[in-house]
């Protein structure tokens, strides 16, 4: 059953809503997260390491891919929630295409920059080709992703899910069952990872594919719905294009940054990369939140519902915070034991930089909640410049760690990259929502 978000309480009706999101969030993390740990325990730390390495081009290639399908199915929500299900037909049908044609065109660009990319960022010797290896075959699952991305982005605008969440768990239980036989079994390495990851991205797509022009009754599309449409290629192109700056800006700091850490030995490298995934889990009830009220607030911005809007942005920020503040107290007493999880060698020196790194990210976590919050709700509303505008200063953060602080304090100017990032990231989000804010206040008196 489909959760209403345009009426009855919205805390309630978005917590709702984001529960599913968040356990599709930790099965999509489960991707790298299994691939780290069989690669960490069944290969070697330097392979981990080459894993890892790769972490901040893989964001910038395929994390910009699904930021355009992210920004393609802003529209069909808004539509949805104005009723006009002619209209979100199209832009629905239109963005299925669209995504197959930029997913094809992004695999060849990413095989053109990717080892270039590798050097800029000083890979060291004794992974490069471990890391070219991975990100040159995961490469070819971008259509993949792109389009199954925007087949969840379809069911969400439409109040569905639940249902992406089923197609995750299938795709997540193949993914770590041809991992166990690609590389335990067979000794593939880390191209044994990346293929078992394709092959479950390819299973997800088809299971979405066929639910999104089958079964979902909202989204009834006909073969003029799926030709593309140039007028409307351009509207949705101008939605998602910000939203995927967002993800390059970010991404080009992160690579920034994984410059500074690559100067501190695969040592670093391996417990950044390890400490990093135990991170990446810890953010997602605060990202689920966000994408929940994203969708929120795309249907009842559709609908005309500002006060709702309103109420519902201030609610879901205070629960959020709750939230970084319930995880920064695991990532303090427990982060660096489950690090441990996923190095076989695990070490004193290792154990040290995890410990540092978990210890700087959990006392400053109140920051990236704000950040999850603000950020979809512009995106909700249509207004994604602000998520580029937010890059920007993610990535200022990361070059001011990198390149001032880093060679003047160490590794421990490292681990406030991120802090220094979700700070310079959240001062532009939070001044233009609250100029959105007071039209919206406007609007709702008339």
């Amino acid at each position: 059953m489909k959760n209403d978000l345009l009426s009855g309480n919205p805390v309630k009706r978005i917590v709702s809503f984001a529960l599913p999101i968040m356990l599709s969030s930790l099965l999509q993390y489960s991707y790298n997260f299994v691939d780290n740990i069989i690669v960490g325990r069944y290969v070697s730390t330097a392979a981990l390491a080459a894993v890892g390495n790769i972490g901040s081009i893989n964001s910038f290639i395929i994390g910009a891919a699904l930021g355009l399908t992210s920004g393609f199915t802003i529209p069909v929500a808004q539509k949805f929630g104005a009723g006009d299900y002619k209209t979100m037909n199209k832009y629905a049908g239109n963005s299925i295409s669209l995504s197959a044609l930029i997913g094809f065109l992004l695999v060849i660009i990413a095989h053109i920059v990717s080892t270039p990319i590798l050097r800029l960022i000083h890979t060291p010797n004794d992974i490069f080709s471990l890391s070219s290896s991975y990100i040159n075959i995961l490469y070819f699952g971008i259509p993949l992703q792109m389009l199954f991305n925007n087949f969840t982005g379809m069911a969400r605008a439409v109040g569905e899910s639940k249902k992406p969440l089923y197609f995750l768990v299938v795709s997540v239980t193949v993914n770590f069952t041809l991992d166990m036989i690609f590389v335990r079994e067979l000794g593939w390495g880390v191209e044994g990872a990346a293929a078992a990851t394709i092959l479950a991205y390819l299973c997800a797509t088809v299971f979405a594919g066929c639910y999104i022009l089958r079964r979902e009754k909202k989204i009834s599309l006909t073969a003029s719905d799926v030709k593309l449409n140039l007028k409307i290629s351009a509207e949705q192109l101008k939605l998602g294009i910000p939203v995927s700056m967002q993800f390059t800006i970010t991404s080009v700091g992160s690579m920034i940054l994984q410059t500074a850490i690559n100067g501190f030995g695969s040592s670093a490298i391996a417990a950044i990369t390890a400490a990093g995934r135990v991170e990446q889990v810890m953010n997602i009830p605060m990202s689920g939140l966000g994408v929940g009220n994203s969708t929120f607030v795309s249907q009842n911005y559709g609908a005309g519902n500002y006060k709702r809007i309103i109420k519902a942005v201030k609610s879901i920020m205070l629960l959020n915070i709750f939230i970084s503040v319930l995880c920064s107290l695991v990532l303090v007493f427990a982060g660096p034991h489950i690090v441990a999880l996923f190095i076989t060698d695990y070490n004193a020196e290792m154990f040290a930089y995890a410990k540092q790194y978990l210890y700087t990210i959990g006392g400053c976590y109140a920051f990236v909640s704000l950040l999850f919050v603000f950020r979809n709700t512009l995106q909700g509303l249509g207004f994604t410049y602000a998520n580029a505008v937010a890059g920007a200063g993610e990535l200022i953060g990361r070059m001011l760690v990198s390149f001032v602080l880093t060679p003047i304090f160490g590794f421990p100017a490292v681990c406030f990259a991120g802090p220094a990032a979700w700070v310079l990231a959240d001062i532009p989000l939070i001044v233009i929502y609250l100029n959105k804010r007071k039209k919206f206040k406007s609007l709702s008196l008339n």
